[in-house]
């Protein structure tokens, strides 16, 4: 197994390096998308949304979801300059913001609903980061989250083995004691419980948590993975969609 070794430098560096993976397959961003469209109903009966994909990254994602949102507003939002330049050849709309001291450009209440793909695992203050949201959204608004599972299946038989959990991470440089060669950047890790108590402590109301599968796992458990998504605790990746208050 070969691992790819990163040079030192800071976070924002290593973010803005187009090696770094940004996403974990379409079959989360299929399910995430579909989740929305159902939440969100036709554009034609209650108008166009406007949805905001905050750290739309390369704008892969995104652009998944708006084959599911026809008719809706979708707008790619990350910080990242070459990040957005790629989302360009992929989103329609995209703009700089960033989640801290509400740096998202967007009037309190104005959004819809907001794409959060697998972001919040990556950021120091994540606290902050809903906060934002918060503000952004108008009341009732949609949050659909998507983060990678600390609790996933494997992970359970790793710890027990004593073993580094997949997804989790300690060093920028290099995978040390997990499965798995790509060195991502995540910093904050959740269950399915925590992410629940987290997100209603935010403000929101949980309306409901599912389960997606990781296009990472090995070919022959690829099946097992699947299955788990039934419940969402031991899922690879967990799906959640709640409301602003």
């Amino acid at each position: 197994m070969t691992t790819r070794t990163i040079a030192p430098r800071g976070l924002r560096d290593f973010y803005e390096d187009p090696a770094v993976p940004v996403a974990s397959g379409d079959a989360r961003s299929h399910r995430q998308a579909r989740l929305l469209a159902a939440a969100l109903g036709p554009a034609a009966a209650a108008g166009p949304a406007t949805v905001l994909d905050i750290g739309c990254g390369d704008g892969t994602a995104g652009s998944v979801a708006a084959r599911h949102l026809t008719g809706h507003r979708l707008v790619g939002v990350d910080w990242s300059h070459d990040a957005l330049r790629r989302a360009r050849t992929r989103l329609p709309h995209v703009v700089r913001g960033e989640l801290s001291d509400g740096g998202l450009p967007f009037a309190t209440g104005s959004a819809d609903a907001v794409l959060f793909s697998e972001v919040i695992e990556h950021l120091v203050d994540p606290d902050g980061a809903l906060d934002e949201l918060h503000r952004v959204l108008r009341p009732g608004g949609h949050l659909m989250l998507s983060t990678p599972n600390l609790a996933a299946w494997y992970n359970r038989a790793l710890l027990l083995a004593g073993v580094q959990p997949v997804f989790s991470e300690v060093s920028l440089r290099r995978i040390h004691g997990r499965p798995g060669s790509e060195v991502v950047g995540h910093l904050r890790l959740y269950t399915a419980r925590a992410l629940r108590e987290f997100v209603g402590a935010a403000g929101f109301d949980v309306v409901q948590l599912a389960g997606a599968p990781f296009h990472g796992v090995p070919r022959p458990l690829r099946l097992v993975d699947r299955l788990a998504c039934a419940t969402p605790p031991l899922s690879s990746l967990l799906l959640l969609h709640a409301r602003r208050k």
